[in-house]
């Protein structure tokens, strides 16, 4: 699968990219995911302007019951070192029945500078919120009851080495396929040009 070449390719639809995505298996999306760059990431998230709109069942499907995670595997485009552009985000469903999922970021970089923790909720109500995405990545927020057991402590964002990597930052989120997911990062209401792809494990 030459996913660089579907992207690039200004003749490729996003929706020929999801269908070749969904053909392949778990490890072949995550592998393929993970190699995309910095242009082809940007490309990417244009392209999946005109996907559906992503659901938060995308992150966490219905039938996980609450506080059980989901892992989506990613590659980001930060100015790092390449084994820290690899990562995940973990995700579950809070026990108190919001529409909204909780998470946290699964990093080398974790011990440095935290966990991350965040909020992905809708981003319908916002206008200019939802052109970006139709869920957004809220590091403003951290969970405010109880993460799996397994899951670091919840730190807020303002405290320690961690501020200076999600505090103030808002990802939003657009679907590229059944799996695979595209975020672009603000801080505040300033686009940083950084993006990073995901792709859930089943």
């Amino acid at each position: 699968m030459d996913l660089a070449r579907m992207i690039l390719d200004e003749t490729t639809p996003v929706s020929a990219i999801a269908e070749t995505l969904d053909r392949v298996s778990s490890d072949e999306r995550i592998d393929a995911v993970r190699t995309l760059d910095r242009t082809q990431q940007r490309r990417l998230y244009q392209k999946a302007a005109d996907s559906p709109a992503l659901e938060l069942a995308h992150f966490v499907p219905e039938h996980v019951g609450p506080l059980h995670e989901v892992r989506h595997f990613g590659r980001n485009t930060l100015p790092l070192p390449p084994p820290h552009r690899f990562f995940e985000k973990r995700f579950c469903r809070p026990d108190d029945g919001t529409a909204r999922l909780i998470g946290y970021n699964h990093a080398p970089s974790k011990w440095i500078v935290g966990p991350g923790y965040f909020v992905l909720m809708p981003t319908v109500g916002h206008f200019a919120w939802e052109a970006r995405g139709a869920l957004v990545v809220d590091y403003f927020q951290v969970p405010d009851g109880p993460v799996p057991a397994h899951w670091p402590s919840v730190i807020p964002n303002t405290r320690g080495l961690q501020r200076f990597v999600y505090n103030g930052t808002r990802d939003f989120m657009r679907r590229v396929s059944a799996h695979v997911s595209i975020g672009t990062a603000f801080k505040g209401e300033q686009a940083l040009d950084h993006y990073f792809v995901l792709c859930r494990l089943d």
